[in-house]
């Protein structure tokens, strides 16, 4: 039972849909018949990935026009800033899917799949490098997004610091 969930958690991070990660994972349970589970087993990741993307193959195709013209410039919190080991499954789940589509599968597959980038651009429909690109992008605001459940705010975020001295806009 754990593994269904292991399947639709990674399928629905893909999509972002509950219905579209439940299907995936239906759907590759159902294709596995008795005399090939225990093969199939070994597959059901990458079947339930595959199934996953391609119910959301028009917005990962627009999300990747977005990721290549996309410049990583968040300002990320200091060296020093760590993770609470007090964040709740559910803080996880809202930072990973305030990820954009394409920079989200990137970093699923290639980070938490450890599956190789190559691997992923096939996926993904994509070139290594835009997959890289991706990746970068989505730990950037996987950090982020966490960092600011916590409390942390950015510069960016601030566009107005009183300081003691008269400052230019």
């Amino acid at each position: 039972m754990q593994t269904l969930t292991d399947l639709y958690r990674l399928a629905y991070f893909l999509t972002g849909k509950c219905d579209a990660g439940l299907d995936a994972t239906l759907e590759a349970v159902d294709s596995t018949g008795d005399f090939f589970s225990g093969w199939m087993t070994a597959w059901s990741r990458r079947v339930v990935i595959s199934k996953a993307l391609a119910g959301i193959r028009d917005e990962l195709t627009a999300s990747a026009r977005r990721t290549s013209v996309k410049r990583a410039t968040t300002e990320l919190p200091s060296r020093d800033w760590a993770l609470s080991s007090g964040t709740k499954a559910a803080e996880f789940t809202r930072a990973i899917l305030a990820i954009d589509w394409f920079p989200r599968c990137a970093l699923l597959l290639s980070i938490f799949e450890r599956m190789s980038v190559e691997d992923a651009a096939t996926l993904l429909d994509a070139t290594p490098e835009l997959v890289r690109k991706g990746q970068a992008i989505g730990l950037q605001e996987l950090t982020v997004n966490l960092a600011r459940g916590q409390g942390w705010t950015s510069a960016e975020q601030v566009p107005y610091v009183m300081t003691g001295e008269m400052q230019h806009v």
